[in-house]
């Protein structure tokens, strides 16, 4: 299999990126093609110790970068020899399985969207990444590509949500809840009553498993698989998530180091808590797959160290060979409103 890095995307570019790339060769067997200024690099695999291309390991050289102060919208055709560019139009052409990226989110969204396309059919593409909650994990669909939706979007959220569930996190029958202020089917906006209207159908024709609308408390305790939102409040959800990860930890640590006493209770519990380190640790995550694009592309965090970026290529690997965008192009149908025809006015 051979994953595409951009090697110019992400705050601790291009080391990071190298680093991950070096790890993931080693650890998974896979290719993988670091897009982006060649001699930079070269200096980057030289500051880890390594001469030359170990193997597995290859350059394309692509001389512009993609920067966070660009438009999002128009950089990908502004700066068209970018690591960005360059990589999505790589996998554009079947001459990688995956991309990854660390760069700016609006500009992977926009040049995937444009130069990859969605899957035919779709709608709007997601960000879909997995959370922590009590069940071992949930698949949050969408968490800001989209701000705002329609009932349709949900919809397919709702499809694609399901089946990377299944495919990638080998959750059979994957429950799917619509993220809500309450449970009954009569709560939220006409957005939210609309779209609970949609999936409790495709519930009752055994295409999804819906259980109905589900509270953020509720989701995070993990009473579902998927968590279907639209872009503005399954942003909202998931950075409310992160901030409390963190002051959760800020606490936990304040609290072991007020004494003596607890410290050495520290002691005695650092396993767990380090399990409780990794699993609010977005490092350990990777990435964001952007579902309902042509080709596997992952999303991942700005701020990717070498141990994030060789999880995203893992993320890569285990959405390409998951089978799920078969899946979503074999189902579409079922994810569509039917077309209402034009009535045609009077002679």
């Amino acid at each position: 299999m051979r994953i595409i890095v951009d090697a110019m995307g992400g705050d601790n570019a291009p080391l990071a990126p190298v680093q991950g790339a070096l790890q993931a060769v080693k650890e998974y067997g896979v290719e993988v093609v670091l897009v982006g200024r060649g001699e930079e690099i070269l200096k980057a695999l030289r500051s880890e110790g390594v001469d030359g291309l170990p193997k597995g390991l290859s350059i394309t050289h692509a001389d512009q970068v993609v920067e966070m102060c660009d438009n999002p919208a128009t950089a990908f055709k502004e700066k068209k020899d970018s690591s960005l560019t360059v990589g999505l139009n790589m996998v554009k052409n079947g001459e990688g399985d995956a991309f990854v990226s660390a760069g700016s989110t609006g500009a992977l969204l926009a040049g995937a969207t444009l130069l990859v396309k969605r899957i035919k059919g779709i709608r709007r593409a997601a960000m879909a990444p997995v959370v922590p909650t009590g069940g071992g994990g949930a698949v949050l669909v969408d968490c800001g590509a989209t701000a705002g939706g329609t009932p349709e979007f949900l919809l397919q959220f709702a499809f694609m949500g399901s089946y990377y569930a299944e495919r990638v996190l080998g959750r059979p029958e994957p429950k799917v809840g619509l993220l809500n202020i309450g449970g009954e089917p009569s709560k939220g906006t006409d957005l939210q009553r609309e779209a609970y209207a949609l999936l409790k159908q495709a519930g009752e024709e055994g295409r999804i498993n819906f259980v109905g609308n589900v509270e953020a408390r509720e989701a995070v305790e993990g009473a579902v698989d998927v968590i279907v939102a639209d872009g503005y409040s399954g942003n909202i959800f998931l950075k409310t998530m992160e901030g409390t990860g963190l002051f959760l930890a800020r606490e936990i640590k304040k609290m072991f180091m007020r004494s003596l006493r607890s410290k050495l209770a520290a002691l005695l519990v650092k396993d767990g808590i380090r399990d409780f380190k990794k699993l609010l640790d977005s490092n350990e995550v990777g990435g964001t797959a952007l579902v309902g694009i042509a080709r596997p592309v992952i999303k991942a965090h700005g701020s990717s160290n070498g141990t994030a970026m060789k999880n995203a290529i893992r993320q890569a690997v285990e959405f390409t060979r998951s089978g799920m965008i078969e899946d979503i192009t074999e189902n579409v149908g079922y994810m569509r409103l039917p077309v209402k025809p034009v009535e045609k006015g009077g002679e």
